[in-house]
């Protein structure tokens, strides 16, 4: 035993303790009791099988644990779920007690979240005896369903006649937005494949859930506070953006280049949207619009939850929820799911286009508004004709992503999100330099004959101004909404929202409506229109994208994409036309508000919307007779009334400075 003991001598030459090498290992063995004889390995494995013993009467406890933990695992779930459940009662309780009106949107969100836990927890305990006890009811429904359903279209064409009626009568110019909305409809169905296959009951429904979504998020005042707080919220979300592009870039760099400050946006929203559908929240999200959708309008499922998918990502995104069905759907049920990806917009560049100032509850609204019309449209243009294999099946499986944790799903959808903003640089490089070459070559074939500044612009200004003045545009406003509509067609909406960007950052800062023949912005219901018009991927770009994305799905199916792509494209154009008619139809004038209150108070030190508005209100007010000076309505007789009359000279030019 003495070999063995270890010494400072041996410490100092790195010896190890024996009993943890192989050797020593040996040698514990054979100092084990042998009272038989046994040999050298038995000997050696009866150690291992006493050390297997050692280590599994340690681990005992571990193991009567988990298996407690397995046996219990129900009781303990509803203990853990319970006592957070308490502890968010305590912290929403406090919130609301310390101060309410800060704690409001935290009451909204419970109170969604709570609705939905017990109408689940309501449908999955007593579904089935409800469902039971109103089945009489429901038998007695449908026998009178066949005249009721008459009725009910009667009493709501009826109600809709008087509403327009009422509603027109204070703003006429509604009405030119009518006439555009029953335009687009009819020029679609002049251009559908299958006249007398049409599905009215999908047009009709799909029109009715798209002016409903239109009349609460416009009209009503819950419906505009609501959307109005989402996208506030939305601002304020996407702001975190710059705690990281500052980090990467500097702030220098995001302040002043539009690539460090525009494009990190997809990435954070790349990312999130990432993290949501990990979470199932999107997917969850997805099915309840698709079966509101489907029950409503009759449509398949799989061409349904495309459609609602589109609400939230984009056209290459959303066919990959109904990938396993792509290959056996119908070409009216492709049509459709092309139609969804045209019409909307990824949620992704929406983040990049409220960066640039375009108002978020508009974009919101246009994509939710988009997806009935979109469907809707669909069956118009391109009725199903053939027997869908997914008629009446009750249910999709929807496809999941493969992360394992919330981390993985962040890190990829960060990473998806590189190509998409490569994709937007080049585009945006390789779009505005041939726009720049196409403008310059313009004018020099313009020159040749005299014709002083013919662009690209021009041309759109003047070929689609009646289609920008039947959506609702005043006259003088319909050659700049042509010239988005035509930049937006021809090249991309990325550039077309940077123009409008432009046109209302000068109507905000107060400027001049002319600089000389040039407008230099649109007014707000303009504004409101070319919102909702340019909100779709309907641009002659994207058909290389719709078929690259598609085709790579089911390539067996390339020749019924190519096929289907143009007609799919022109409908996507028209649904975005028909949602800015809507929103031309429903758009209410904002309220100046008292102008002698403001321009007696205000600092004209710097010029806004407001004051250029009050100012050519107190121009009209002004008469000049024989040198004399005088004011009309609500400035007449008002001291301040000359005072503020030079101060507005000092900004805006007129007759009566």
């Amino acid at each position: 035993m003495e070999e063995n003991q270890i010494t400072l001598d041996n410490l100092e030459k790195g010896a190890d303790n024996p009993a943890f090498t192989s050797v020593g290992e040996e040698r514990l063995c054979e100092e084990c009791d042998d009272p038989c004889g046994e040999s050298k390995e038995e000997r050696r494995g009866e150690c291992k099988g006493r050390f297997s013993s050692y280590c599994r009467k340690a681990l005992q406890p571990a193991s009567k644990a988990k298996c407690f933990c397995k046996a219990h695992a129900k009781v303990l779930r509803r203990v853990v779920l319970g006592l957070l459940g308490v502890a968010y009662l305590c912290y929403f309780i406090a919130a609301c007690w310390l101060n309410f009106q800060r704690a409001l949107a935290l009451v909204v969100m419970t109170a969604v979240v709570v609705f939905f836990i017990c109408w689940s927890l309501f449908k999955k305990h007593c579904g089935a005896k409800v469902l039971l006890l109103f089945s009489p009811v429901w038998k007695c429904f449908q026998k009178s369903w066949p005249w009721l359903k008459w009725l009910l279209w009667v009493a709501l064409l009826a109600g809709l006649i008087v509403w327009l009626a009422l509603d027109t009568s204070r703003n006429p110019e509604q009405l030119i937005s009518l006439a555009g909305f029953c335009f687009l409809v009819l020029f679609l169905f002049a251009c559908s494949k299958h006249h007398s296959a049409v599905s009215w009951r999908a047009v009709f429904w799909g029109l009715g859930l798209e002016f409903l979504f239109g009349l609460f998020i416009l009209r009503t005042t819950p419906g505009v506070q609501a959307f109005q707080w989402l996208g506030d919220q939305i601002q304020f979300f996407l702001g975190y953006t710059t705690a990281g592009s500052s980090f990467v870039f500097g702030n220098m760099l995001i302040e002043e280049v539009f690539a460090f400050q525009t494009l990190p946006i997809v990435v954070f929203f790349s990312c999130v949207m990432s993290i949501l559908y990990y979470l199932g929240i999107m997917q969850w999200l997805i099915v309840k619009i698709s079966w509101l959708l489907q029950v409503s309008m009759g449509t398949t499922p799989t061409e349904t939850l495309s459609v609602a998918g589109n609400i939230f990502v984009g056209q290459t995104e959303a066919p990959l929820l109904i990938r396993p069905y792509l290959a056996d759907m119908t070409q009216s049920e492709i049509h459709a799911v092309m139609t969804g990806g045209f019409s909307t917009i990824a949620g992704s560049v929406m983040g990049a286009y409220i960066s640039f100032g375009i108002d978020a509850a508009s974009l919101i609204a246009a994509s939710v508004m988009a997806a009935p019309c979109a469907l809707a449209m669909s069956k118009l243009v391109y009725p199903e004709v053939e027997e869908s294999k997914f008629k009446g099946k009750a249910s999709i499986r929807l496809s999941s992503g493969e992360e394992q944790n919330i981390l993985e799903a962040a890190s990829n959808g960060a990473a998806t999100s590189v190509g998409l903003v490569a994709n937007i640089a080049a585009n945006l490089i390789a779009f505005l330099a041939v726009l720049e070459f196409i403008n310059a070559a313009l004018r020099w074939f313009g020159e040749m004959v005299d014709i002083e500044g013919l662009s690209f612009q021009v041309i759109c200004s003047y070929v689609l101004m009646p289609v920008a003045f039947l959506m609702g545009a005043d006259w003088a406003d319909s050659p700049l909404v042509a010239e988005l509509l035509g930049i937006k067609i021809f090249l991309n909406e990325f550039v077309a929202y940077q123009q409008l960007a432009t046109y209302k950052k000068n109507r905000l800062l107060g400027l001049e409506e002319w600089d000389g023949s040039r407008k230099q912005w649109i007014s707000e219901r303009a504004e409101t229109i070319a919102t909702f018009a340019l909100c779709g991927f309907a641009n002659l770009s994207s058909i290389g994208i719709m078929l690259g994305g598609l085709a790579s799905m089911v390539p067996q199916r390339k020749g019924d994409l190519a096929s289907i792509v143009l007609r799919a494209l022109l409908t996507g154009i028209c649904v975005s036309m028909l949602n800015a008619c809507l929103a031309g139809l429903l758009h209410v004038p904002t309220e100046v508000g008292n102008c002698v209150t403001f321009l007696s108070t205000a600092n004209f030190s710097s010029t806004s919307y407001t004051m250029y508005t009050c100012c050519k209100q107190l121009f009209a007010s002004v008469v000049l007779e024989n040198g004399t000076l005088s004011f009309t309505g609500a400035w007449a007789g008002l001291a301040e009334s000359v005072l503020c009359l030079t101060q507005c000279c000092g900004h805006y030019n007129h007759t009566s400075c």
